[in-house]
This record gives structure tokens, sequence and C-alpha cells, in this order.
């Protein structure tokens, strides 16, 4: 039995050294997890109220091990045989980790730690190099969809450069075989420009026409949780918009095409997408996931087929505040019964990199939803739309130990979401500010 152990965790290092040198190569530094993280000490949490997912509950223990939750019982039910390290959070609410479903972290070099320790555990980085998924076991778990298809001279590539975050084609062989390549590179997703551009309060379209240059002020990274408002000139306003010539856009069959391939090898389509036209191509080609609630008004009847195709959008409203119609298409789409997931576009000037209150309060306030429906769109909604990792988003036997905590009770004082007292990821203690 003792040779059989050795051989085993023999193996298992080896493993894990072989997928390092592959992360490595590919420019990747991961947090490797070694065996002897694989062994350690169970942790043992107990609350006043813990949030697991779907519902509220009171009076509960949780005890972490091997990285994942192994028991959640009220603490006199709990059954523990073994040596553990017990934290006492008291008056307090445990939540999963949240997920963040649009994210610019390669592209903008946020650090990853710095996500984390503010209570993203997991992010799915948009528009960026493509890799493999890695992390949760101690770091940030980062999923990608690699470069943004778009068409030639299309958004981003006409604002932004194409340098790692672009490809564009020309047509539906070319968009196959990107989706192919994109697909065994680790995307778990496949995202789309449908953007013409020129939509009034767009943080893309202030500098309209203005090339390669036109980012230069939004290069200030944020202090997470600081909510600095843009600067917007009345002039950008006035004169950004849709007078000028409009960007390039894919065709429905080129955009058909990559849906088709994608849903072939088992990935969604999210699209870039802020106006009607870009809204008519996603949804004739069948895209799954708008990146964005749109900013300017969409007309009512294509956000009903929307709904009727089980379309899902990710908010990224505090993002998009300043849009015309971001107010009137959210409160419009939860009228129809449409399905919102959280996205808050972190690295984008003005957003906190981690978890982001101001999204999930303009979410609250346009759509009526209470902070429990809201908070399981960043959690078990959210893992279960990324589909990869069972349970990924709640705190239930067997789901994965990603949890973060604060003192008090959420509903009296949602803001404190963004300054977390206890983060954990894969059971790896990240930040621990209860005494004991």
């Amino acid at each position: 039995m003792v040779k059989t152990n050795m051989v085993g965790n023999l193996l298992l290092l080896i493993g894990q050294i072989q997928l390092g040198l592959v992360l490595l190569l590919s420019g990747i530094a991961p947090s490797l997890v070694t065996a002897a993280d694989m062994h350690q000490k169970p942790l043992l949490l107990h609350a006043s109220r813990v949030f697991d997912g779907n519902q509220i509950r009171t009076n509960l223990s949780i005890l972490i091990k091997n990285g994942q939750v192994s028991q959640i019982e009220r603490r006199e039910l709990l059954l523990v045989d073994e040596d553990v390290k017990i934290i006492e959070l008291g008056d307090a609410t445990i939540l999963p980790g949240l997920i963040e479903l649009h994210a610019h972290l390669a592209y903008r070099k946020v650090p990853p730690e710095i996500v984390l320790q503010h209570g993203i555990t997991t992010i799915r980085d948009l528009g960026g190099p493509v890799h493999a998924p890695y992390g949760g076991n101690g770091s940030l778990r980062v999923l990608t969809s690699g470069p943004i298809i778009t068409a030639p001279d299309g958004y981003p590539i006409s604002n932004l450069g194409a340098t790692n975050i672009a490809r564009a084609v020309s047509s539906e062989e070319e968009a196959r075989k990107t989706v192919r390549d994109l697909v065994s590179a680790g995307a778990v997703v496949i995202k789309v420009a449908l953007e013409p551009g020129g939509e009034v309060g767009a943080p893309w379209s202030v500098h309209h026409g203005h090339g390669k240059h036109a980012h230069d002020d939004e290069q200030h990274a944020h202090a997470p949780g600081k909510q600095v408002k843009h600067h917007q000139h009345s002039s950008d306003i006035h004169h950004s918009p849709k007078s000028r010539q409009a960007w390039p856009l894919l065709s429905e069959k080129i955009v058909t095409a990559i849906v088709s391939e994608a849903h072939h090898n088992n990935r969604r389509v999210t699209a870039h997408i802020a106006e009607e036209k870009g809204a008519r191509i996603a949804l004739n080609a069948g895209v799954d996931e708008w990146a964005h609630m749109p900013c300017d008004v969409i007309p009512e009847a294509l956000l009903k087929q929307a709904v009727s195709q089980n379309v899902k959008i990710v908010t990224t409203i505090d993002t998009l505040s300043k849009c015309t119609g971001i107010e009137s298409n959210t409160r419009t789409w939860s009228a129809l019964g449409g399905e919102i997931l959280y996205g808050a576009e972190i690295a984008h000037p003005e957003i906190p990199w981690g978890i982001n209150t101001q999204e999930l309060m303009y979410m609250m306030q346009f759509t009526g939803m209470q902070l429990v429906d809201t908070l399981r769109t960043a959690t078990s909604l959210a893992g279960e739309h990324i589909g990869l990792f069972p349970k990924l988003g709640t705190i239930q036997l067997g789901a994965p130990a990603d949890i973060v905590a604060v003192k008090g009770d959420l509903a009296l004082d949602i803001k404190k979401l963004e300054y977390p007292d206890l983060v954990i990821s894969g059971g790896q203690i990240i930040v621990n500010k209860f005494l004991n």
C-alpha cells in the first residue's frame, strides 16, 4: 500500500510538472499544485449566514477538504473526525467566489492576484491571448476566448489594433478554420464583434474615427472599488455618432458559419453588439450570448426574438451607464423574461479590479430583482453557463471550494462585497481578516 501511494504521488507530481511546462511555454505562469497542497489540513468554517449559490441559509458550517466542499451542515450536526483548521466567522455571510464573465485582464495587464483578492475566483478573459483554462487552486481560475473574430478593419482593429486582441476573417472557410484553431488552443467560448460604432455614450465610440490612439485616455488602471467617471466632452457625444463612416461588419453568412463551427465543437458564441443592425445579424446567425446589454435602444420585437432563442445577456451596465438605451433595454429584457448574467468588464477604466457592486445595484434597480437573485447571476447561473466545472459557483457537496465571506449582512451593506474579509480558492486561503 505504501509503494502504491508513493507511485501515485510521483505520477501526480510528474503530471503537474508537465502541465506547468506546457503553460510556461504558452507564456502563462501558473501556480502549480503540489502533492503537499492536495493533502493540506481540512478547513472548517462557521458563520451565521451562507448563500449557497441559490438561497441564503442560516447557522451553517462548511467543511473543506482536498479543494472541495466536503460537508455543509448545521453546526450541531456536522461530523468531523480529523484534525481541521477552524475559522469562526460569527456574524458573517459566506458566498461562492464570484464569476466574472467579461474581463480583459491579459490585454490590459491587470494582475490576476488582485482580482482574486477582491472576491472574483473565476473569470472569462475575452479578446486577448488564447490558452487552456488554468488556476482554481490558490490562483484565479482563468478561461479565455482568444482574439475576437471580426471583419477586416472592423472593431476592435479599427481603434485598438489587432495584436493579441482580434482576428479578421473575410470568408466562411476562413471563419470556420479560425474557430477550430481557437478551440484547439483552449478557447472556452468564441467571441465575435458586430460593432459599426457611433452609439452615443459607448466608451468605444467617444473617439470614433481617431484610429489606434483611441484608447490612450483609457490606459489608467484604477484600484479596486474606485469609481472614477470617464470625462466626456459634450462635443464628443454630439460629433462621435453615426454620420461618420461605420466600421465594417461580418456578414450574416460568415457569422452563421462561425456559430455552426463553434457548436460543432461544443462552444457557445458571444457577440459584442450595441445596436440594432448587429443584433439582427446575431439573431439570424444563432449567436448564443450578447457580450453587453446593448447601448442603443433595441426594438422590443428583436428583444422578444432573442428571449425566444434563449439568448443570454452579460450585463456590463456600469461600463455602459452613459448609453442612451442601457436602462430601457435592461428593463424591457427583464420584463420579457430574458436571462442576464453578471459581467462588469474588469480592466475597463472606472471598473474595480474585483467584484463590482455598482453593477449588482444597477441590475437590481433596473430589473427589480432581489439580492439573492442578483447574486445567482454571478455564481450558480454563471457557473452553469460556463458548463466546464461541475457545481462551480455553488457551495454544496463536491463543489470547488471557491469561497468568499464578508462580516455582517450583505442585505444591509452590499458594498462590503468589494472588500471581502475571507477569500478561498480551491481550498487555499488567499485573504483572511477574521481573528482566529
